[in-house]
């Protein structure tokens, strides 16, 4: 089970500050390695995380599993865009929801991944994330998301 973390009413000029923050701020939560804030800007370098879908992007910044103490997701919905490169390699997007991964188990690490691509590709589920009032979007995530996923595991 993956503690959820969730920030809106934020600025980022761009993603290197907001990849910043999201080490700092799981730093002091106490979920990840010292090395995780390094680690998650090279992975980003490497291999970008931005995603193009229908209606708006999402970026799903992470890094191995090496770096995390517990796991957690942490749910950023800036005041405007982020730009983050392409995972596709062309170009930028605009990104309107950040959702961080920490990971143990580079396993399901894997499988929520599949599960994040799976699920919001349907326009309205990511309508919903961006739209719930902030005190609601862990709970959001975790029913649309988190929750059919556990159900579509056999027992």
């Amino acid at each position: 089970m993956s503690q959820i973390f969730v920030r809106t009413g934020i600025h980022f000029p761009d993603s290197q500050h907001a990849l910043a923050h999201i080490g700092e701020a799981m730093l002091a939560a106490g979920v990840v390695h010292k090395t995780y804030p390094t680690a998650l800007l090279e992975r980003e370098a490497a291999f970008p995380t931005g995603i193009a879908l229908e209606r708006h992007a999402i970026a799903i910044p992470h890094c191995e599993a090496a770096h995390a103490k517990s796991a957690a997701i942490y749910l950023i919905r800036p005041d405007k865009s982020v730009p983050f490169q392409r995972a596709d390699d062309d170009g930028e997007v605009a990104v309107s929801l950040i959702i961080a991964l920490i990971v143990e188990n580079p396993t399901a690490q894997l499988t929520l991944l599949r599960r994040l691509f799976t699920t919001l590709q349907d326009p309205e589920v990511l309508e919903a994330l961006l739209h719930v009032p902030a005190d609601e979007l862990a709970a959001q995530f975790q029913r649309t998301i988190l929750e059919p996923e556990r159900c579509a595991q056999p027992s």
